[in-house]
Protein backbone atom coordinates (compact mmCIF):
# COMPACT_ATOMS: atom_id res chain seq x y z
CA UNK A 1 0.00 0.00 0.00
CA UNK A 2 1.46 3.35 -1.03
CA UNK A 3 2.26 5.92 1.64
CA UNK A 4 1.64 8.75 -0.82
CA UNK A 5 -1.52 10.60 0.38
CA UNK A 6 -1.99 12.53 -2.87
CA UNK A 7 -4.40 10.05 -4.56
CA UNK A 8 -6.58 9.89 -1.44
CA UNK A 9 -6.64 13.66 -1.12
CA UNK A 10 -7.60 13.95 -4.77
CA UNK A 11 -10.49 11.52 -4.30
CA UNK A 12 -11.70 13.44 -1.24
CA UNK A 13 -11.51 16.71 -3.17
CA UNK A 14 -13.51 15.20 -6.06
CA UNK A 15 -16.17 13.93 -3.65
CA UNK A 16 -16.49 17.34 -2.02
CA UNK A 17 -16.82 18.99 -5.44
CA UNK A 18 -19.70 16.64 -6.27
CA UNK A 19 -21.43 17.43 -2.98
CA UNK A 20 -21.03 21.19 -3.27
CA UNK A 21 -23.96 23.10 -4.83
CA UNK A 22 -23.26 24.36 -8.35
CA UNK A 23 -22.21 27.96 -8.74
CA UNK A 24 -25.03 30.25 -9.84
CA UNK A 25 -25.04 31.01 -13.57
CA UNK A 26 -23.19 34.15 -14.54
CA UNK A 27 -25.74 36.91 -15.19
CA UNK A 28 -26.09 38.18 -18.73
CA UNK A 29 -27.36 41.72 -18.52
CA UNK A 30 -26.89 42.43 -22.23
CA UNK A 31 -29.97 40.54 -23.40
CA UNK A 32 -32.72 42.64 -21.77
CA UNK A 33 -33.50 45.56 -19.48
CA UNK A 34 -35.93 43.80 -17.14
CA UNK A 35 -35.09 40.69 -15.11
CA UNK A 36 -36.71 38.50 -12.48
CA UNK A 37 -34.40 37.21 -9.74
CA UNK A 38 -35.05 33.63 -8.67
CA UNK A 39 -33.61 33.36 -5.18
CA UNK A 40 -33.59 29.55 -5.11
CA UNK A 41 -31.38 29.13 -8.17
CA UNK A 42 -29.79 32.59 -7.87
CA UNK A 43 -30.56 33.10 -11.55
CA UNK A 44 -31.57 36.28 -13.40
CA UNK A 45 -34.37 35.55 -15.87
CA UNK A 46 -34.82 38.08 -18.67
CA UNK A 47 -38.28 39.59 -19.18
CA UNK A 48 -39.74 41.61 -22.08
CA UNK A 49 -39.91 45.39 -21.91
CA UNK A 50 -42.87 46.82 -20.02
CA UNK A 51 -45.39 47.94 -22.63
CA UNK A 52 -47.48 50.55 -20.76
CA UNK A 53 -46.24 54.04 -21.58
CA UNK A 54 -45.65 56.45 -18.71
CA UNK A 55 -47.99 59.08 -20.14
CA UNK A 56 -50.88 56.62 -19.91
CA UNK A 57 -50.76 56.88 -16.13
CA UNK A 58 -53.10 59.76 -15.47
CA UNK A 59 -53.95 61.53 -12.23
CA UNK A 60 -50.51 60.87 -10.72
CA UNK A 61 -48.45 63.63 -12.35
CA UNK A 62 -46.75 64.69 -9.10
CA UNK A 63 -45.82 61.11 -8.29
CA UNK A 64 -44.44 60.55 -11.80
CA UNK A 65 -42.29 63.68 -11.64
CA UNK A 66 -40.74 62.80 -8.27
CA UNK A 67 -40.15 59.14 -9.06
CA UNK A 68 -38.69 59.54 -12.55
CA UNK A 69 -36.56 62.49 -11.46
CA UNK A 70 -35.01 60.38 -8.71
CA UNK A 71 -34.42 57.50 -11.17
CA UNK A 72 -32.71 59.75 -13.69
CA UNK A 73 -30.38 61.13 -11.02
CA UNK A 74 -29.51 57.58 -10.01
CA UNK A 75 -28.89 56.59 -13.64
CA UNK A 76 -26.42 59.49 -13.97
CA UNK A 77 -24.57 58.50 -10.81
CA UNK A 78 -25.89 61.49 -8.85
CA UNK A 79 -27.17 61.31 -5.25
CA UNK A 80 -30.58 59.60 -5.10
CA UNK A 81 -32.82 57.81 -2.61
CA UNK A 82 -34.36 54.38 -2.19
CA UNK A 83 -38.09 54.72 -2.90
CA UNK A 84 -41.24 53.51 -1.17
CA UNK A 85 -44.40 53.85 -3.29
CA UNK A 86 -47.31 53.43 -0.90
CA UNK A 87 -51.04 53.99 -0.93
CA UNK A 88 -54.42 52.64 -1.94
CA UNK A 89 -54.94 49.51 -4.02
CA UNK A 90 -54.97 49.94 -7.78
CA UNK A 91 -53.57 53.48 -7.65
CA UNK A 92 -50.78 52.70 -10.14
CA UNK A 93 -47.80 52.08 -7.85
CA UNK A 94 -46.47 49.02 -9.67
CA UNK A 95 -47.24 50.49 -13.07
CA UNK A 96 -45.38 53.68 -12.19
CA UNK A 97 -42.36 51.71 -10.97
CA UNK A 98 -42.06 49.82 -14.27
CA UNK A 99 -43.22 52.50 -16.70
CA UNK A 100 -41.03 55.08 -14.94
CA UNK A 101 -38.06 52.76 -15.25
CA UNK A 102 -38.69 52.31 -18.98
CA UNK A 103 -38.91 56.09 -19.42
CA UNK A 104 -35.65 56.70 -17.54
CA UNK A 105 -33.95 53.74 -19.20
CA UNK A 106 -34.59 55.19 -22.64
CA UNK A 107 -32.00 57.87 -21.91
CA UNK A 108 -29.61 55.62 -19.96
CA UNK A 109 -28.91 52.32 -21.68
CA UNK A 110 -26.91 50.90 -18.76
CA UNK A 111 -29.98 50.98 -16.48
CA UNK A 112 -31.48 47.60 -15.56
CA UNK A 113 -34.41 46.52 -13.38
CA UNK A 114 -34.33 43.35 -11.27
CA UNK A 115 -37.59 42.27 -9.62
CA UNK A 116 -37.45 40.12 -6.49
CA UNK A 117 -40.43 38.41 -4.88
CA UNK A 118 -41.51 39.75 -1.50
CA UNK A 119 -41.12 36.25 -0.04
CA UNK A 120 -37.41 36.35 -0.96
CA UNK A 121 -36.52 39.55 0.91
CA UNK A 122 -34.02 37.56 2.98
CA UNK A 123 -31.99 37.06 -0.22
CA UNK A 124 -31.54 40.81 -0.76
CA UNK A 125 -28.13 41.20 0.93
CA UNK A 126 -26.67 38.43 -1.24
CA UNK A 127 -28.32 39.88 -4.35
CA UNK A 128 -26.90 43.33 -3.69
CA UNK A 129 -23.43 41.82 -3.29
CA UNK A 130 -23.74 40.11 -6.68
CA UNK A 131 -24.64 43.43 -8.29
CA UNK A 132 -21.87 45.39 -6.57
CA UNK A 133 -19.15 46.56 -8.93
CA UNK A 134 -20.91 45.61 -12.18
CA UNK A 135 -20.90 48.17 -14.98
CA UNK A 136 -24.70 48.45 -15.13
CA UNK A 137 -26.86 50.37 -12.68
CA UNK A 138 -29.71 48.39 -11.12
CA UNK A 139 -33.16 49.29 -9.88
CA UNK A 140 -34.19 46.42 -7.57
CA UNK A 141 -37.98 46.24 -7.33
CA UNK A 142 -40.04 44.43 -4.68
CA UNK A 143 -43.75 44.66 -5.40
CA UNK A 144 -46.39 44.59 -2.63
CA UNK A 145 -43.80 44.45 0.15
CA UNK A 146 -44.90 43.69 3.70
CA UNK A 147 -43.42 41.72 6.55
CA UNK A 148 -45.92 38.92 7.12
CA UNK A 149 -43.36 36.86 9.04
CA UNK A 150 -42.36 39.56 11.50
CA UNK A 151 -39.02 41.24 12.02
CA UNK A 152 -36.64 38.73 10.40
CA UNK A 153 -37.40 39.86 6.85
CA UNK A 154 -37.23 43.48 8.00
CA UNK A 155 -33.73 42.89 9.35
CA UNK A 156 -32.62 41.39 6.03
CA UNK A 157 -33.92 44.39 4.13
CA UNK A 158 -32.31 46.82 6.53
CA UNK A 159 -29.02 44.93 6.18
CA UNK A 160 -29.24 45.18 2.39
CA UNK A 161 -30.00 48.92 2.40
CA UNK A 162 -27.21 49.66 4.88
CA UNK A 163 -24.72 47.28 3.28
CA UNK A 164 -22.85 46.28 6.45
CA UNK A 165 -19.23 47.36 6.78
CA UNK A 166 -18.90 47.62 2.98
CA UNK A 167 -21.84 50.01 2.69
CA UNK A 168 -24.63 49.64 0.14
CA UNK A 169 -23.60 49.12 -3.50
CA UNK A 170 -23.34 52.42 -5.32
CA UNK A 171 -24.94 50.95 -8.45
CA UNK A 172 -28.15 49.61 -6.84
CA UNK A 173 -31.35 51.47 -5.95
CA UNK A 174 -34.17 49.74 -4.07
CA UNK A 175 -37.82 50.44 -4.93
CA UNK A 176 -40.74 48.90 -3.04
CA UNK A 177 -44.49 49.21 -3.41
CA UNK A 178 -46.86 48.67 -0.50
CA UNK A 179 -50.42 49.40 0.55
CA UNK A 180 -49.05 50.53 3.92
CA UNK A 181 -46.48 53.21 4.58
CA UNK A 182 -44.90 51.35 7.50
CA UNK A 183 -45.05 47.92 5.77
CA UNK A 184 -46.62 46.15 8.77
CA UNK A 185 -49.54 43.69 8.33
CA UNK A 186 -52.79 44.84 9.89
CA UNK A 187 -53.38 41.48 11.60
CA UNK A 188 -49.98 41.48 13.27
CA UNK A 189 -51.33 42.13 16.75
CA UNK A 190 -53.69 39.16 16.70
CA UNK A 191 -51.04 36.87 15.22
CA UNK A 192 -48.07 37.80 17.41
CA UNK A 193 -49.30 39.33 20.65
CA UNK A 194 -48.82 42.84 21.98
CA UNK A 195 -45.20 42.66 23.19
CA UNK A 196 -43.86 40.82 20.16
CA UNK A 197 -45.85 43.09 17.87
CA UNK A 198 -44.41 46.21 19.49
CA UNK A 199 -40.88 44.87 18.99
CA UNK A 200 -41.58 43.88 15.38
CA UNK A 201 -43.25 47.21 14.71
CA UNK A 202 -40.17 49.08 15.90
CA UNK A 203 -38.00 46.99 13.56
CA UNK A 204 -40.34 47.46 10.61
CA UNK A 205 -40.80 51.20 11.07
CA UNK A 206 -37.02 51.53 11.25
CA UNK A 207 -36.87 49.85 7.83
CA UNK A 208 -39.37 52.27 6.28
CA UNK A 209 -37.16 55.08 7.57
CA UNK A 210 -34.36 53.76 5.31
CA UNK A 211 -36.38 54.85 2.28
CA UNK A 212 -35.33 58.41 1.63
CA UNK A 213 -38.23 59.03 -0.74
CA UNK A 214 -41.83 58.20 0.22
CA UNK A 215 -44.35 58.76 -2.56
CA UNK A 216 -48.00 58.44 -1.55
CA UNK A 217 -51.00 57.52 -3.72
CA UNK A 218 -54.28 58.74 -2.20
CA UNK A 219 -57.64 57.20 -3.14
CA UNK A 220 -59.02 58.41 -6.47
CA UNK A 221 -62.06 60.69 -6.31
CA UNK A 222 -64.78 60.75 -8.97
CA UNK A 223 -63.46 63.72 -11.02
CA UNK A 224 -59.99 62.14 -11.21
CA UNK A 225 -61.52 58.78 -12.15
CA UNK A 226 -63.56 60.31 -14.97
CA UNK A 227 -60.55 62.32 -16.13
CA UNK A 228 -58.62 59.05 -16.43
CA UNK A 229 -61.48 57.49 -18.38
CA UNK A 230 -61.60 60.40 -20.85
CA UNK A 231 -57.81 60.46 -21.22
CA UNK A 232 -57.73 56.78 -22.13
CA UNK A 233 -60.78 57.06 -24.39
CA UNK A 234 -59.25 60.00 -26.29
CA UNK A 235 -55.88 58.24 -26.59
CA UNK A 236 -57.39 55.07 -28.08
CA UNK A 237 -60.36 56.58 -29.94
CA UNK A 238 -63.01 54.87 -27.83
CA UNK A 239 -65.82 57.38 -28.25
CA UNK A 240 -69.27 56.55 -26.88
CA UNK A 241 -72.11 58.88 -25.96
CA UNK A 242 -72.64 57.42 -22.49
CA UNK A 243 -69.06 56.73 -21.45
CA UNK A 244 -69.28 58.52 -18.09
CA UNK A 245 -72.44 56.72 -17.04
CA UNK A 246 -70.98 53.36 -18.00
CA UNK A 247 -67.66 54.10 -16.31
CA UNK A 248 -69.42 55.04 -13.05
CA UNK A 249 -71.55 51.89 -13.17
CA UNK A 250 -68.36 49.88 -13.71
CA UNK A 251 -66.73 51.43 -10.65
CA UNK A 252 -69.83 50.72 -8.55
CA UNK A 253 -69.72 47.08 -9.56
CA UNK A 254 -66.04 46.94 -8.63
CA UNK A 255 -66.66 48.62 -5.27
CA UNK A 256 -64.41 51.63 -5.76
CA UNK A 257 -62.51 53.97 -8.07
CA UNK A 258 -58.85 53.64 -8.98
CA UNK A 259 -56.51 53.85 -11.93
CA UNK A 260 -56.68 50.05 -12.21
CA UNK A 261 -60.48 50.07 -12.31
CA UNK A 262 -60.41 52.81 -14.98
CA UNK A 263 -58.00 50.80 -17.11
CA UNK A 264 -60.08 47.63 -16.74
CA UNK A 265 -63.16 49.52 -17.91
CA UNK A 266 -61.22 50.83 -20.91
CA UNK A 267 -60.07 47.30 -21.76
CA UNK A 268 -63.66 46.08 -21.63
CA UNK A 269 -64.83 48.98 -23.80
CA UNK A 270 -62.01 48.47 -26.31
CA UNK A 271 -62.90 44.81 -26.62
CA UNK A 272 -66.54 45.70 -27.22
CA UNK A 273 -65.56 48.23 -29.90
CA UNK A 274 -62.91 45.86 -31.36
CA UNK A 275 -60.08 48.33 -30.85
CA UNK A 276 -56.51 47.20 -30.00
CA UNK A 277 -54.73 48.30 -26.83
CA UNK A 278 -51.01 48.13 -25.90
CA UNK A 279 -51.61 45.69 -23.02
Amino acid sequence: MSDDPAPYLARIADALDRLAPPSPPAPDFASARLYRYEAGSKAFVAAPDYALALDLLVGVDRQKERFVGNLRRFARGLPSNHVLLWGSRGAGKSSLAKAGFMAAGGDHRALRMVEIDRDDVAALPALFERLRGLSQRFVVLCDDLSFEEGASAAKSLKSALEGGVAGPPENALFVATSNRRHLMPRDHVEARGLIATAEDAEEEVSVSDRFGLWIGFPPMDQPAYLAAIHAYADRFDLATDDIERRALQWSQLRGGRSGRVAWQFIRDLAGELEKPLPL
